[in-house]
C-alpha cells in the first residue's frame, strides 16, 4: 500500500512538472517581451487579512510562488529553498520581497496560510482570497492549477511549480524552476536585484 502511494505521489509530481514545461514552452513570454502576462485585476487578503491586489508586487523586486498548505512535496520544499535562498543573500537580499498564493483557497484561509508559511520564514507572505479572486489571478499569471480527487473526500492540487522572478514594477523576468540548484536560484535573484 505505502508503495502504491508513494508511487501515485510520484506520479503527480511529475504531472505538475510536465505541465509547468509544456505550459512555459507555449504561453510564457520571455524577459522584457511585451504582453499581457501578469496583467489583472484582483482584491485577495494575506494572512493578516490585509489587502493584496495586482499593486503589491510592484515597487520592489519579488518572488511569486502558487502553492497550497496541503501540498505533500512541492510547496514545503520550494518554501524552503525560498527561505535559504534568503539566508545566502544576506543583507543584499533585504529589498527582495516573496509571496505565497494559495491555489487552494477552500482550504488555506489567512490563519491557515499564515500559520503555514510562518513556521518555515518571516520572509514570505501568504496569500489567498476567495475562489474567485484567486481564479483571477491564476488566470493572470497564467498557473496550471487543477483540483485531483483522491480517497475519502480529500484532494490533492496540481499546479505549475516554478517561481516566478518579478521586477520593481511588478513585471515578469524569469523563472526558478523546481528544485533547481540553489547556485544558480541565488544569482538569478542577484541578477533581479540588480535590475531594481
Amino acid at each position: 500500500m505505502r508503495t502504491i502511494r508513494i508511487g501515485l505521489w510520484a506520479a503527480v509530481v511529475a504531472l505538475a512538472l510536465i505541465a509547468t514545461a509544456a505550459y512555459f514552452l507555449v504561453k510564457v513570454p520571455g524577459p522584457g517581451q511585451p504582453g499581457t502576462f501578469g496583467a489583472g485585476s484582483y482584491s485577495l487578503v494575506d494572512g493578516n487579512g490585509g489587502p493584496v491586489t495586482e499593486a503589491t508586487f510592484k515597487g520592489a523586486p519579488s518572488m511569486l510562488f502558487f502553492g497550497y498548505t496541503h501540498c505533500p512535496d512541492v510547496c514545503p520544499t520550494t518554501l524552503s529553498d525560498m527561505a535559504v535562498w534568503f539566508q545566502e543573500l544576506g543583507d543584499e537580499g533585504k529589498p527582495l520581497k516573496a509571496y505565497f498564493v494559495t491555489v487552494d483557497p477552500e482550504r488555506d484561509t489567512p490563519a491557515v496560510i499564515k500559520d503555514y508559511v510562518s513556521s518555515v520564514t518571516d520572509r514570505v507572505t501568504g496569500i489567498t482570497g476567495t475562489p474567485e479572486e484567486i481564479a483571477k489571478i491564476i488566470s493572470a499569471w497564467r498557473i496550471y492549477a487543477k483540483k485531483v480527487p483522491g480517497e475519502d473526500g480529500e484532494y490533492t492540487m496540481d499546479h505549475t511549480a516554478s517561481v516566478f522572478l518579478l521586477n520593481s514594477k511588478g513585471e515578469f523576468e524569469g523563472t526558478i524552476a523546481y528544485q533547481e540548484a540553489s547556485s544558480v536560484a541565488v544569482e538569478k535573484l542577484r541578477k533581479l536585484l540588480a535590475k531594481a
